[in-house]
């Protein structure tokens, strides 16, 4: 039987949950500089914490691809590659799009017990709205992961995986407004609605722009974080070593 855990040990997973996110929140809104050390000390300082929650968000951090370990041991922000951002959503675009056209082509259905769970779940999301959070990004890719596997071909469910946590750490600025977490739920019920019906072309085209849609919030929003972080270069925060 596992131990209840100790009001101890509760008290430290929050505090490492809230420095993650608090550490999250201020990478994503371009707060540091590129230049900026994220040394342990300064940021406990800075949030009223210890060392330990600091050292631990920080690993979780780099697991995102929001920040990155350098030679000095340093950890530093992780600069977005906004020029690879297209290629690689455009690649996530044909594989979706994939799954969708083979089974036009061939005349076989997805699988809708994989579907109808999905759409279920999103329902209880649609009426129930968390709020917005970059952590999002897993539900959506989750979503997008179970609709290609339904297609019948679990290389391409793969291969998008791949692509997913590729962009996963620019694609978390798409989540940072209630608007956005909204019309992501409405259209995710929209595409997968059809797709159970039988819709496929009506599908296809639900996706395409659902995508695009993302990709251009996505754009938009990195751009401007990475615009703070360079102008954040010069500025003393404090958070520099």
């Amino acid at each position: 039987m596992t131990p209840s855990p100790t009001p101890r040990s509760t008290a430290a997973g929050n505090l490492r949950d809230q420095a993650y996110v608090a550490l999250r929140r201020r990478l994503m809104s371009g707060e540091f500089s590129f230049r900026d050390r994220l040394a342990e000390e300064r940021l406990a300082a800075l949030l009223g914490v210890s060392r330990t929650p600091i050292r631990e968000a920080l690993t979780r951090l780099a697991g995102d691809g929001l920040v990155e370990k350098r030679q000095d041991g340093g950890y530093y922000p992780a600069e977005p590659d906004l020029g690879a951002l297209r290629d690689l959503y455009e690649i996530r675009v044909t594989l979706e799009l994939r799954g969708l056209q083979r089974a036009v082509e061939s005349g076989t259905a997805h699988d809708p017990a994989m579907l109808e769970p999905l759409r279920d779940t999103w329902r209880a999301l649609r009426d129930d709205q968390p709020a917005p959070d970059p952590a999002f990004v897993v539900l959506d890719e989750e979503f997008h992961i179970t609709l290609s596997r339904a297609s019948g071909n679990a290389e391409l469910a793969h291969m998008l995986d791949a692509i997913n946590a590729r962009i996963r750490p620019v694609r978390m600025h798409d989540f940072v407004t209630a608007d956005r977490v909204e019309l992501t739920i409405s259209q995710h019920l929209g595409i997968v609605e059809r797709v159970l019906a039988g819709d496929l072309e009506g599908s296809v085209a639900a996706l395409r722009q659902h995508v695009g849609e993302s990709m251009d919030v996505v754009e938009k929003r990195a751009a401007r974080a990475i615009t703070q972080m360079v102008l954040n270069r010069s500025r003393a925060s404090g958070i520099r070593s």
